[in-house]
């Protein structure tokens, strides 16, 4: 019945709209008004390995789809490819603007929203997740409402490490600017919300000052950034686990608490703990005693160095808290150069992919859904088959496992929303058929599971 409901609400929104301009070649898209037919993500002839070729190829186990998918359109993650995102020859910091061809991020950005709404426009497509996200979180069947505020959690982490410096001189990875701009663009000009509603964050880190001014510039001008240097604790929304930690007292940022919305914009990249996606990016999300490390101060590295499978773990409680993976109308993550862990200094060398089809080029890809699980589903396929990623090992989905199956979770914890209520759902996980063709359940035509789209140059 769900998913019934989501596609008669795609049925009714396009019939409502008109076309969109098309500036970007794509793979076709299943017809959004009629049920949805396997899509290729790489091949037109997508097949599934035998128990044999699975085991030898997969670092985690293949398995049937866990858990129930979210969104608009539920179980879909999209990702753009565009190899002409990054003109980078490794000369330079990483990060300088020269680097990226921002007219075609912003394409990137706009395609992608459109296609998770199964929509033709952007404007359409944000229209789509809003409401799809209301209607699943009992806000009725309304759209984005004037005045209402947005938070986004980006992913600062490579910046003000260490120190309060805001030059964004580091070799280290933090949020793309042009892809962060271009988010914010497409929010102002196609979805139509006021720059004065908009907040970006990271309250463990400061942000660069190059980013602030390019973000805040002309149709751009009242949005606001908060990081470690000026941000406000809400004491009277504590952080309420569903387990002992143990640790410092954590309490949610006002930005998150009085917002109506939240998007997660993360990273894809490794991790000295396995990897770093949507749920490791609300590690910023919390203030505590010790405002540079908040997560030593919260005593949480240790729920994931060597996480094994069939455990706690905190990520699970960042997807299910009521102002934060509650609030989440959409998950993104930054691909456009992609780091081997958080602390590597990303070079020319380490940056450069060999998995098709990247083939030793740069990732120059971006990844939105509506589903938590689903997305860092995808984003732990890709990771898990790049040799230049080290640090992964199988109990790093262990997460994904828990998320997935959080009414009943392997670990036996009793996941809350942070407010006492138990949580029935939170996304679906699986894996792909293999790392050529990149196929998920429904692009093999199964009724139930993850559907990868891509769009691509």
């Amino acid at each position: 019945m769900k998913r019934k409901a989501s596609l008669l609400l795609a049925v009714l929104l396009l019939l409502s709209f008109g076309g969109c301009d098309q500036q970007q070649a794509e793979r076709p898209l299943p017809s959004q008004t009629e049920p949805r037919s396997p899509a290729s993500a790489i091949s037109s002839s997508p097949s599934r390995l035998s128990p044999s070729e699975a085991e030898s190829e997969f670092l985690f186990p293949l398995h049937e789809p866990y858990g129930t998918g979210s969104g608009a359109m539920p179980d879909r993650v999209v990702w753009a490819h565009d190899p002409d995102s990054v003109e980078w020859d490794g000369n330079g910091w990483w990060w300088e603007l020269e680097h990226f061809d921002e007219a075609v991020i912003q394409s990137m950005v706009r395609k992608s929203i459109a296609s998770l709404g199964g929509a033709d426009t952007a404007a359409e497509g944000w229209t789509a997740l809003f409401i799809a996200h209301n209607a699943s979180h009992g806000r009725g069947t309304t759209g984005y409402q004037h005045g209402e505020k947005i938070a986004i959690k980006a992913n600062i982490n490579g910046s003000g490490l260490n120190s309060d410096d805001a030059s964004g001189k580091t070799e280290m990875s933090y949020t793309n600017p042009v892809l962060l701009k271009a988010l914010l663009v497409s929010l102002v000009q196609d979805a139509g919300i006021s720059p004065a509603d908009i907040t970006v964050y990271d309250v463990s880190r400061i942000f660069p000052d190059y980013m602030v001014e390019m973000c805040t510039q002309n149709s751009l001008n009242g949005i606001r950034f908060v990081g470690r240097n000026n941000s406000i604790a809400d004491e009277t929304v504590p952080i309420r686990w569903s387990y002992d930690v143990g640790g410092d007292i954590n309490y949610l940022p006002t930005c998150v608490t009085e917002a109506a919305y939240m998007i997660n914009l993360a990273n894809l990249k490794g991790h000295s703990y396995g990897m770093t996606l949507c749920g490791k990016n609300h590690f910023g999300s919390y203030i505590n005693s010790n405002r540079m490390r908040p997560p030593v101060a919260a005593n949480l590295h240790g729920f994931l160095a060597g996480a094994k499978m069939d455990e706690y773990s905190p990520l699970v409680d960042f997807m299910a808290n009521e102002h934060l993976g509650g609030k989440t109308m959409l998950y993104m993550l930054d691909a456009i150069i992609c780091a081997p862990t958080e602390g590597a200094s990303i070079t020319e060398e380490n940056s450069r992919w060999q998995q098709a089809p990247f083939n030793g080029d740069y990732t120059s890809s971006i990844f939105v859904s509506q589903d938590p699980v689903a997305i860092d589903s995808v984003g732990a396929d890709f990771l898990a088959n790049e040799p230049v990623i080290r640090s992964l090992h199988s109990g790093a989905e262990g997460y994904l496992h828990e998320a997935a199956l959080v009414a009943n979770a392997p670990s036996g914890t009793a996941y809350q929303n942070g407010n006492g209520q138990p949580m029935a759902n939170l996304g679906v996980h699986e894996h792909w058929n293999n790392s050529t063709e990149k196929q998920y359940s429904r692009n093999l035509g199964d009724a139930e599971g993850i559907e990868l789209i891509l769009i691509e140059r």
